[in-house]
């Protein structure tokens, strides 16, 4: 389990997978483990997955300061890990939240991104965060699936801030609510730092005209990739981020959720495996 040292000493552990060229992953929650990545859908098997466990998750330790769970200054982790692999420059893949951080680093030091790719990233660095009447307008197209009318009650409510998380909603999550989601869906509490994901998103986390300036300015090529299923970000959301970077394309599949990976790993792959090579 390799392990390298943050700015501040924090020890920070990342986890490998498969073989070939790294391709950097940074996980979403935010501030999950990385372990729900698995294998993203057999992409392990194109290029060897760098899967960061940021710090205060998964075998990563706590910080002493729990201020620096902040998403921009998390970007200096994600700059110890280049230079610990001794990277001049990075293939980046960030899910959901992790997505944030990715701009938050391109933006900083573009010159250190090759290729990212942004997977169902809701773009709050950008300032555009994903509304309830979002989420609700595409939870509404699943109306015919078996567990709809037992979850969108309890969806709508969380959403109104009316209540905690409650695992029935999980299935608005995935393309496709079969074992496999079931499993995954199961494992998010474990994996979570809830102190650390309130923290994540905090005042000061993020500047958008900023990052939206400096993102003008990044030469690497981005794929920006929603579910069409997808409630957070809708489609139309994550496809936002395009408009900011000058050679990005933008890529919705179909019948996807919010991990695509598993709702049609053969997808996935193909289409993040072939925009990685390029």
């Amino acid at each position: 389990m390799p392990i390298f040292d943050a700015y501040d000493g924090t020890r920070l552990t990342y986890h490998l997978r498969g073989e070939g060229e790294p391709l950097i992953v940074l996980p979403g929650g935010p501030m999950r483990a990385s372990a729900y990545f698995g294998d993203l859908g057999g992409l392990a098997a194109r290029r060897r997955l760098v899967l960061l466990d940021l710090r205060g998750t998964g075998d990563s330790a706590t910080p002493a300061d729990p201020g620096t769970y902040r998403c921009d200054r998390l970007v200096d982790d994600v700059e110890a890990l280049r230079t610990h692999l001794g990277r001049e420059r990075m293939d980046i893949l960030a899910h959901s939240a992790g997505g944030s951080l990715a701009l938050r680093y391109a933006a900083r030091y573009p010159e250190r991104v090759s290729r990212l790719a942004l997977i169902t990233a809701i773009p709050w660095a950008l300032g555009m965060p994903a509304t309830a009447e979002q989420r609700l307008a595409t939870a509404r197209l699943r109306k015919d699936e078996p567990w709809f009318e037992d979850a969108f009650p309890a969806f709508r409510a969380w959403l109104a801030g009316e209540g905690e998380y409650d695992p029935v909603i999980a299935p608005f999550f995935y393309g496709r609510w079969d074992a496999a989601a079931q499993a995954h869906a199961a494992a998010d509490e474990e994996q979570t730092n809830e102190a650390a994901a309130d923290v994540y998103h905090s005042e000061g986390a993020y500047d958008p005209p900023a990052t939206g300036a400096a993102l003008a300015g990044l030469t690497a090529p981005v794929l920006v990739y929603a579910g069409e299923v997808d409630g957070g970000p809708i489609p139309e959301l994550a496809g936002r981020v395009a408009d900011f970077v000058p050679n990005a394309e933008f890529f919705v599949q179909p019948g996807g959720g919010h991990y695509p990976w598993l709702d049609d790993p053969e997808w996935f792959t193909a289409r993040v495996g072939d925009f990685f090579e390029g």
